[in-house]
């Protein structure tokens, strides 16, 4: 009777476990973004954010979920991907909503200048239909991103349709997905490389990066997703870390003394 109860209590422990982990899996990839919405929407200011990102993680998870057609793996790894497309999405919106009552406000600014009558502002509009690639993912309008991600998963679905009897392809489209995700923080590595300098950056923002993909990483072994998963975490891991690395050497050794011309004219516009 003890051990049908202590049985019975295991088999309970592990599901609620497995069921912590899917959530986790699910939803711990938005939550770095839960503050930086939050600031946005505070600070009316988008510029801290590159919409890049976005479009970064827009297109890794589309990929991922076709590649789910041809291979099968983790139902809470589908989610993660809905999720995700969905906050990114979100992003989206809201940045769009506020650069452009930034752009309409620094217009209405100028014109009250020389002039008072507001119906003659025009701010100029950018669209996706245009089909101007030097405005590429700076529409004006979120229904122009819609419109961008619509195309492109119609288009990638069409491919994946017709060559989905081919294990190479299928093969390839996973690990393109999970690979463009992963190199999600090779911008960041570089420019800092390039400053010589980790300041402005949010070693916060980095920090629940790293733990984030550490356990995504963990979780794809343990639950043996396909190769392309655990191999791109791993790699993803290693650019969190060489970031850091870079934050402590930077503090550790700086490579950019601070100039004494530059604080006095600093001083001096202050006064």
């Amino acid at each position: 009777m003890e051990e049908e109860m202590f049985e019975q209590l295991m088999y309970v422990l592990n599901q609620l476990v497995t069921w912590i982990a899917a959530g986790a899996m699910v939803f711990g990839g938005v939550v770095p973004y839960i503050p930086q919405y939050r600031d946005i929407r505070r600070t009316q200011n988008a510029e801290g954010f590159s919409t890049y990102v976005c479009l970064v993680l827009l297109v890794a998870n589309i990929l991922r979920i076709l590649f789910r057609f041809g291979r099968y793996f983790e139902t809470p790894l589908l989610w993660q991907s809905i999720v995700m497309i969905a906050t990114m999405l979100i992003m989206l919106n809201l940045c769009t909503n506020v650069r452009v009552a930034t752009e309409l406000q620094t217009k209405r600014r100028s014109f009250t200048a020389t002039d008072s009558k507001d119906e003659e502002i025009k701010v100029p509009k950018k669209f996706f239909l245009d089909f101007d690639w030097s405005h590429f993912w700076s529409w004006s309008r979120f229904v122009d991103y819609l419109q961008c991600v619509l195309a492109f998963t119609l288009l990638a679905a069409y491919i994946t349709y017709l060559l989905l009897d081919s294990s190479v392809f299928v093969e390839s489209l996973g690990f393109l997905a999970v690979f463009t995700e992963a190199m999600l923080g090779m911008p960041q590595l570089y420019c800092n490389y390039q400053n010589k300098s980790t300041e402005g950056m949010s070693i916060k923002m980095v920090m629940m990066w790293t733990s984030g993909d550490t356990f995504k990483t963990g979780y794809f072994l343990l639950t043996e997703a396909p190769v392309q998963f655990w191999t791109c975490g791993l790699l993803q891991v290693g650019v969190d870390i060489a970031i850091l690395f870079q934050v402590y050497y930077y503090s550790r050794y700086p490579q950019k003394p601070v100039s004494h011309t530059v604080s006095h004219t600093t001083s001096t516009k202050a006064l």
